[in-house]
């Protein structure tokens, strides 16, 4: 296994400390930053996941930059993506901080493309990830990364800026897996 391949690994492996932290009650307290109270294991745990989500683009640049890119690699990031996003996501709406339904939304919109990368992947075809799936990513660990932090790095901003960050994570989710079906279509014309 090569060093990026490893590097996602890792990324998949701080899921289950980031769950622990967050939904744990180890009674840690909390911090006053700007006149918000934030529990300490909120500013850890969005820290996990900070750290996990910026290993993506490390994972890709070593793969990009020294010719690792493996048909691994092709499977394991997106995935690595979708575990960490979707465990996030659960754990937001577990504490009442993301409405169920655009969770439902971004989650069944990650099942249904890699349902579809299955049945590319049993006609021999690895599609990476496009620059709109990438997009979709990155306002998704935006918005997630906002609200795990009670929206604090972004107090001043006049408006909820976690919230609006989450729309546009919703917008880019459907955007992106209607462009990867469009694109990918050939796959339902040819199925037996």
């Amino acid at each position: 296994m090569n060093l990026p391949n490893k590097i996602t690994v890792a990324r998949i492996m701080l899921i289950p400390f980031f769950l622990i932290v967050m939904l744990v009650p180890f009674g840690w307290g909390s911090i006053r930053i700007s006149g918000e109270v934030l529990p300490i294991a909120h500013l850890v745990g969005a820290l996990i996941f900070i750290v996990a989500s910026t290993t993506d683009w490390i994972d890709g640049y070593y793969a990009r930059k020294y010719g690792l890119v493996t048909n691994l690699g092709k499977f394991l990031d997106p995935l690595a993506d979708k575990l960490l996003v979707s465990a996030a996501l659960i754990v937001l709406v577990e504490l009442g901080f993301a409405p169920a339904w655009m969770v439902i939304i971004i989650i069944s919109r990650e099942f249904a493309v890699t349902g579809l990368r299955l049945v590319l992947a049993g006609e021999g075809e690895v599609v990476a990830a496009n620059m709109l799936g990438k997009i979709k990513t990155w306002t998704q660990i935006i918005a997630i990364a906002a609200l795990l932090l009670h929206n604090l790095p972004f107090s001043l901003i006049p408006f909820p800026f976690a919230d609006l960050a989450l729309w546009v994570a919703v917008i880019f989710t459907v955007w992106s897996g209607w462009d990867y079906f469009a694109k990918n279509k050939h796959a339902f014309a040819c199925s037996k």
